[in-house]
């Protein structure tokens, strides 16, 4: 069964708009456990707009499912946040100083000797890592190399595209998790995934561990409500 992880992200962005703690980004995590949800993620960047580092300590205490912190390792601050909190995951996201989200992922060609060796720390501490791919084989190929645990494929051209010919958007994802389950690396998926092309992408791509969905599924909240919205896409992973 494909995992529902859902990044609370957005939650921390409205408290921390107005300041206080509405809403209670810790509540709010575990509200999803408690409605459903097989994990959490949190992706904090260095000027915390919305996830703060105090925030992942003290989900890490009270989590009952899976952590999921996702993060560019070349950021210090990041890195021994990770060593501290030692979340089930790691999801290393080739981010830029500000950017406003993640929008490509590794080449994990040119980068192998470094992913390689920080892969190797985070997984010598007892946490599984996952690095975010573009479903390019070559990509996918050289991942194998650095010695992760697991792949995200990074899926907002799969979005952009799915209305308009989603037979054409997810040809490259099926591609990629046949190379994946070839190479004996799991898979994971995240960016843009909906209530809309959910089902379609899960119903096609081989081998899929776990999805990352925070935006969609926090804007389909305010319509629908939380729990509901839960249930709704975690109906998405199990309709055929």
């Amino acid at each position: 069964m494909t995992k529902l992880s859902v990044n609370i992200n957005k939650f921390a962005t409205l408290r921390n708009s107005r300041g206080g703690n509405n809403p209670d980004v810790v509540k709010a995590a575990l509200d999803c456990e408690r409605f459903g949800a097989q994990g959490i993620t949190v992706h904090p960047r260095p000027d915390e707009r919305h996830i703060r580092y105090s925030d992942v300590r003290e989900l890490k205490k009270v989590l009952t499912t899976e952590l999921n912190i996702e993060g560019n390792p070349k950021e210090q601050k990041f890195v021994e946040l990770v060593m501290e909190v030692k979340p089930a995951q790691v999801t290393l996201v080739p981010d830029a100083m500000g950017q406003l989200t993640s929008d490509h992922g590794w080449d994990t060609l040119s980068n192998k000797s470094y992913l390689a060796e920080t892969i190797a720390m985070f997984k010598q501490a007892g946490i599984r890592t996952s690095i975010f791919v573009d479903a390019d084989l070559r990509m996918v190929e050289g991942a194998k190399e650095t010695g992760t645990n697991r792949i995200e494929l990074y899926t907002e051209l799969y979005a952009r595209d799915y209305a308009a010919n989603r037979v054409k958007a997810i040809a490259p994802f099926e591609k990629a998790a046949l190379v994946a389950f070839d190479l004996g690396i799991g898979l994971n998926a995240g960016h843009d995934l909906s209530l809309e092309n959910l089902n379609y992408f899960h119903s096609h791509v081989l081998g899929l561990l776990e999805v990352s969905i925070g935006h969609a599924l926090v804007c389909d909240a305010l319509y629908y409500g939380l729990e509901n919205t839960i249930q709704l896409y975690l109906r998405q992973l199990t309709m055929v």
